[in-house]
């Protein structure tokens, strides 16, 4: 099965799952490769001892994994003291994998661990695996009559069925000239076939994925980037963290985010390599070894890496531009199922202390 890359979560389905986890398992148990007593530095194991590190993914392996697994194979974790086990991607998001203390780290989205944290879910994010938004609006490039989101009005979307979706297409077009108004129909992953034979007029592909793919199927596409029309950047893709596990493994958990910042580090900068250690690990999952090697390549070159050539920091700017977003249009829900009052403190949602100084 071809790997699809993770879109605008559902967030009502999050939030429902992170609301019956919230204050359960995380809080109880020790997490494997931890004892009762700790250890003098703080990591929970004896020195000859591995610490036990559960990597949650959200969806199968994929370019947005790169990092992870050319750590892995490697052999960089083995050498900083760690075992890390990856936990497939099944039905459960990783957020209430995590959250509930089945998982120490994984993947998620800005988008994602705002609105779970925003409802008490037990986490915050330790490394932006992407800087930027990796989606746009997608059209055929054969629609001369598509210039501008503002062509959109009137027209048909297909979506995946995440709340955040069409208040982002609204504002987007809006701030274009358009009105807005346009019809949905959730398609999932069928979306892209459906835009590629006609049948709708636009949706949002992940560019280094979808993107890619059209081309090689022959389906050329353009984009319109939702920066370009005034939109809030975000993280695309970020790694978050269980807070409980965080503050009483520091050692470890530092171990852990910087071994992990040096493989996407490694895959920004030497992404061809990256891109064969991503399928040595998953023999058989990729028919298309050119469709992984050119989207960590497009990676590498305009997502993995901030203004200063490093993988990981994240800013205060970023986490609450478009956090505003998700607050003024009602999304970030409280724990107690209502929308929040006020505005979260922002920089509570992310820390960079565990990085690479």
């Amino acid at each position: 099965m071809r790997p699809r890359l993770r879109r605008v979560p559902a967030v009502a389905f999050l939030l429902a799952a992170v609301l019956a986890v919230v204050g359960c398992s995380a809080a109880g148990g020790s997490p494997p490769g931890s004892s009762a007593a700790g250890s003098a530095d703080g990591s929970g194991t004896t020195p000859s001892e591995k610490t036990t590190i559960r990597f949650a993914l959200d969806w199968t392996p994929n370019t947005n994994h790169t990092g992870l697994y050319a750590a892995l194979q490697q052999g960089w974790f083995a050498d900083a003291g760690l075992d890390v086990q990856i936990v497939p991607y099944n039905t459960a998001l990783p957020e209430t994998i995590i959250d509930a203390g089945n998982a120490e780290f994984g993947i998620s989205f800005q988008d994602s661990t705002t609105v779970a944290q925003a409802s008490g879910a037990n986490l915050v994010s330790v490394l932006a695996v992407l800087q930027h938004w990796a989606t746009a609006i997608g059209v055929r490039a054969d629609r001369a009559d598509l210039t501008s989101p503002k062509d959109l009005d009137g027209k048909t979307y297909a979506g995946f069925g995440g709340p955040t979706e069409e208040p982002l297409l609204k504002t987007v077009i809006k701030d274009a000239g358009g009105t807005g108004d346009f019809t949905t129909v959730t398609l999932g992953t069928s979306a892209y076939e459906a835009l590629y034979s006609g049948d709708v007029d636009f949706t949002i592909p992940f560019l280094a994925w979808e993107g890619i793919e059209a081309q090689h199927n022959g389906t050329p596409m353009k984009y319109f980037t939702y920066t370009d029309y005034g939109f809030p950047d975000a993280y695309s893709v970020v790694v978050i963290g269980n807070r409980s596990w965080l503050a009483e493994h520091p050692d470890a958990a530092r171990a852990f985010v910087q071994t992990l910042q040096r493989g996407y580090q490694f895959a920004a900068d030497n992404p061809d390599a990256a891109a064969q250690l991503l399928m040595d690990a998953n023999p058989g999952a990729f028919p298309d070894p050119s469709l992984v090697s050119e989207s960590q390549e497009l990676l590498a070159a305009q997502y993995l890496k901030n203004g200063d050539g490093k993988v990981g920091p994240q800013t205060l700017a970023q986490w609450s531009g478009y956090g505003k977003f998700l607050y003024d249009n009602g999304l970030l829900i409280g724990p107690d199922g209502a929308p929040l009052p006020a505005e979260p403190d922002y920089s509570t949602l992310f820390t960079d202390e565990y990085l690479t100084p």
